[in-house]
């Protein structure tokens, strides 16, 4: 469903910012860059090959349960809020409702399909999963821009801090045990300088330490096994 202007009552209030939504966009960068690049990464995996075949499975299963979890939180969160706080923007909530809808049709065809793949590495169980790939990828290249353009700079108008860090926690509790490393690693990739402005901005100088001594090194080794190098 494509977006439509904001209406003249949608028009966004002259008052100070309540927060920083930025994240949203950045996290978006972690979908597009992940999903985009999941085809060729399928593809790339040779019949029975299940090693390769488990490594990019495991990669799609943790990026599906990183864009449910972005989605539930929005869900439960935050159009509620918007519905209250911000009425005249009901038309592009609603259309942001029916875009998850769509997405989860086609996500949910991915996860149905992985665990075939997984056992197999069979080019007939990757069509499924390709198929539901160019589902997915269609759906968030409309999605995305759709939600940055209409509904974070309402956000940043309406929605606390405290509400932005609960949505950031709800997204880092969706990361499987085992796969901190890989997924920072995705997230400093997807951002258009390498991750360093993201790094500063969100981690403290330890937590910076730690990916440059042991972070960066896993994640080094997670893109060879998944790029089957």
């Amino acid at each position: 469903m494509p977006a439509t202007p904001l209406p003249p009552s949608g028009a966004l209030p002259e008052a100070p910012k309540t927060c920083d939504a930025s994240g949203m966009v950045e996290i978006h960068r972690l979908f597009r860059r992940g999903f985009g690049e999941a085809p060729d990464l399928v593809r790339r995996v040779r019949a029975g090959d299940t090693l390769h075949a488990a490594v990019v499975a495991t990669q799609l299963e943790t990026l599906s349960l990183g864009l449910h979890a972005h989605h539930e939180g929005e869900d439960e969160r935050l159009w509620p809020a918007l519905d209250e706080r911000a009425p005249s923007c009901a038309a592009h909530v609603e259309r942001m409702k029916a875009q998850h809808a769509e997405l989860l049709v086609h996500l949910s065809a991915m996860d149905r399909a992985l665990p075939a793949w997984r056992a197999s590495a069979s080019a007939a169980d990757a069509e499924p999963v390709l198929a539901a790939l160019d589902g997915v990828n269609a759906a968030i290249a409309v999605h995305l821009p759709d939600e940055e353009t209409n509904i974070v700079p309402v956000m940043e108008h309406t929605i606390t801090e405290a509400e932005v860090e609960w949505f950031s926690e709800h997204g880092r509790k969706s990361i499987p045990k085992g796969q901190m490393w890989q997924q920072l690693g995705e997230i400093l990739a997807a951002q258009p300088d390498g991750g360093d402005e993201w790094l500063h901005k969100h981690m403290p100088a330890p937590g910076r330490l730690a990916w440059r001594w042991v972070g960066r090194r896993k994640y080094a080794a997670h893109r060879v096994a998944l790029e089957g190098r």
